[in-house]
């Protein structure tokens, strides 16, 4: 990120599509297509991992940090690799084109997936075999690629598949009620029950195949394309996911196998009581133990998915704030320390390279703004923070960026700038952005007045919502930080992408010298 670029952020899940939600079919493609055309070079997105209602479908709250989204699995790519036919697809129900409904997704893409392994399965005991060599010969392919994709995740693949397994086996429940023997993962009990629902295992593993399969067929077209895909990754997990009751001992849990610490933030400006996540905290001498194994299998996995990562929370590289399981505020919490130094040292050894941008946003301590510039981890610069306050000394005013930094209008977590303008902003920033711009601009001008401002930044990257690019309100906002509904819903229409569009962002970027 050495070089002035830019690009957009889109999730996955708000792309267009037929189905309910987007996914990695064509509408994937097209977008593709369109951040070439527009000269973007990065297409950000938010977590691929795995998420259920549980967690209200959010991406940073997911069973494992590992597992890919299966409802973001095209249906259309299913028909075209035969895994299903075009009859197996209806009916398709009369889904929102403008917000996800994901129990009416979940209900119909299941029902796909039911086929589809049913298929595969028949196929791979050899039944069926009336079927063409065409087809024999595609199906023998994908036996090969399926069981080479098995053994290259065996790390993380086998324990999520069985994790998810026994737990619709036991109607949903937490691990930790699970019955001892299987909460505590005792061999003989983890044998019978892997001999037991062994189809089931089966299932999600190749559920997870679909998924990977499809990424990297879309990874490959933006490597033609010359676009770089920017993952994000958040930095804890959740407490009731495969990776918590795999590898228990890297986390502070009890004998009972339950938090004894979750992670949080302390009282600041915008809470008085600060926050309280509710993820376990690791215990960061066990993964030192380990030479940080896990994290390194992680980061692993992720850099095979992406051309760089952002990293969710990184102060908590640092030091991170735990809060007593029982206390019902993170008032009486505390920091500690981690082997910050030692931690990214061996990191160092074990990659090439770490293309890591630290989402470093909020209070930063002088010691996470030094492992930044020694491991030369690019910050981020959000324009909705920029303008309120003394000019001279917010970090987030333009005068005040530098290079080695990524400049967003708005993140996920924000409002659209449309939205911020209309409902959020405050008279006194205001009155500082008119102040910057030299002039004062209408609802419909401010969207684009950020982008260009974000476009002319000495940052090295500027990243612009897709909202903002289309001049949305708050209706398009994706997420509101400490509310559970109504998030990561909203949904791009197919109309939105032509070809006006992309001249209109070509030209800002031409303009700014970022193509």
């Amino acid at each position: 990120m050495n070089k002035r670029a830019s690009g957009l952020l889109l999730h996955i899940t708000s792309l267009p599509s037929a189905y309910g939600i987007g996914d990695l079919g064509p509408m994937a493609y097209r977008f593709v297509d369109f951040l070439s055309k527009s000269s973007q070079k990065y297409w950000q997105i938010l977590p691929l991992n795995i998420t259920d209602g549980a967690f209200n479908h959010s991406p940073y709250s997911s069973i494992s940090a590992f597992a890919g989204n299966t409802l973001m699995i095209s249906p259309e790519l299913l028909v075209e690799e035969k895994f299903l036919t075009k009859d197996d697809l209806e009916p398709i129900p009369d889904f929102s084109i403008e917000k996800v409904d994901y129990a009416k997704v979940e209900l119909y893409k299941n029902r796909l997936f039911e086929s589809a392994v049913l298929n595969f399965m028949t196929a791979k005991k050899g039944q069926g075999t009336e079927k063409s060599n065409a087809v024999k010969n595609h199906l023998k392919q994908t036996f090969k690629e399926y069981d080479q994709f098995c053994q290259e995740n065996q790390y993380w693949l086998d324990s999520f598949s069985l994790f998810v397994a026994i737990k619709a086996y036991l109607g949903g429940q937490m691990w930790n009620d699970w019955p001892v023997e299987l909460r505590d993962r005792h061999p003989d009990a983890l044998k019978k029950i892997k001999n037991d629902l062994e189809e089931e295992i089966e299932k999600n593993r190749f559920l997870q195949y679909l998924f990977y399969h499809q990424w990297h067929k879309l990874k490959t077209y933006c490597q033609k394309h010359k676009v770089e895909i920017i993952g994000d990754i958040p930095i804890y997990v959740s407490y009731d996911s495969a990776d918590v009751w795999t590898h228990p001992e890297l986390f502070k849990l009890d004998e009972n196998k339950y938090p004894r610490f979750i992670a949080g933030v302390p009282p600041d400006y915008f809470s008085a009581t600060g926050q309280r996540w509710g993820n376990p905290v690791y215990e960061w001498e066990s993964l030192r133990e380990t030479k940080y194994r896990w994290w390194i299998e992680r980061l692993k996995h992720n850099f095979e998915l992406f051309d760089l990562i952002r990293i969710d929370h990184f102060r908590g590289f640092l030091a991170f704030w735990e809060v007593p399981i029982h206390e019902e505020t993170a008032v009486n919490g505390h920091w500690c320390e981690v082997p910050a130094e030692d931690f990214f040292k061996t990191l160092q050894k074990e990659f090439h390279s770490l293309p890591v941008i630290a989402e470093d946003l909020g209070i930063i301590t002088p010691d996470v703004v030094d492992i930044m510039h020694r491991f030369k981890f690019p910050g981020m610069k959000v324009l909705l923070f920029a303008f309120g306050g003394n000019p001279k000394e917010n970090p987030y005013m333009p005068k005040n960026h530098v290079k080695d930094c990524v400049v967003y209008t708005g993140t996920h977590d924000n409002n659209t700038t449309r939205g911020w303008f209309e409902r959020d902003m405050s008279e006194e920033e205001r009155n500082n952005l008119f102040n910057f711009i030299g002039k004062s601009v209408s609802t419909n001008e401010i969207a684009w007045s950020l982008i260009e401002i974000a476009m002319r930044s000495v940052a090295n990257t500027a990243m612009i919502p897709m909202q903002d690019i289309l001049n949305l309100g708050a209706e398009a906002r994706m997420n509101t930080p400490a509310t559970v509904h109504g998030n990561w819903l909203w949904r791009l229409t197919s109309i939105a992408l032509n070809e006006h569009l992309e001249k209109k962002l070509s030209l800002v970027t031409h303009t700014a010298k970022r193509a």
